[in-house]
């Protein structure tokens, strides 16, 4: 699964940037990977239904993720709720090929990585999938991931319910990136009003 290389700026959602931003501050110090306990983005409460929190247990290879915490529309895609499991067997033998090598890529780069995907719900509405995902660590290698998840439609409001496990067809691939340049937090400009619309 190839991976381009790409700056902060690759990320799409407001909300999602000021995640990262958050995480780059922590890592700008010294270049090195926060620890989780670090990390309290601002109106972090008002994110916390898109947010996913995993252990990472490096030990063993490929690397084995345990969900510590699931957010209401993760639970809802999925169909049910994740906590405790691990992520491989919580998604599926069918989904793990797309989307295990993001979380891997991620474990081994120690750098945040970022992808858009697309699935159609149960109705056949084209949603866009968004994962911004952030690795932590106590001191060695990573320890902790936290997930953003978005999922937006141009067609207006669709059906999140069993998103990704609802029909045949596989997400689609449309962005695979790894954030491997400009990893300073740049103080915000005037960011023009309004964000993307979440629905779900």
């Amino acid at each position: 699964m190839d991976f381009e290389s790409a700056n902060p700026s690759v990320v799409k959602s407001i909300k999602q940037r000021d995640l990262l931003n958050t995480w780059l501050r922590l890592y700008s110090r010294e270049q090195k990977l926060p620890r989780v306990e670090e990390y309290h983005p601002e109106r972090l409460a008002d994110e916390l239904a898109d947010l996913v929190y995993y252990t990472v247990d490096t030990a063993e290879q490929p690397p084995r993720l345990t969900i510590q915490s699931d957010g209401t529309r993760m639970s809802n895609a999925y169909g049910n709720t994740g906590k405790g499991k691990y992520l491989d067997d919580y998604i599926g033998a069918r989904l793990v090929p797309v989307v295990m090598p993001v979380y891997y890529k991620c474990v081994a780069s120690c750098l945040p990585v970022y992808t858009i995907s697309s699935i159609d719900d149960l109705y056949g509405r084209i949603v866009a999938y968004e994962r911004l995902l952030l690795p932590f660590s106590e001191g060695g290698g990573v320890s902790h991931l936290i997930a953003s998840l978005k999922t937006i439609s141009e067609d207006g409001g669709f059906e999140i319910k069993n998103l990704m496990r609802g029909n045949d067809a596989l997400p689609t691939p449309k962005l695979r990136s790894v954030i491997d340049r400009d990893l300073f937090h740049r103080a915000p400009g005037r960011i023009p009003s309004g964000d993307l619309i979440e629905f779900g």
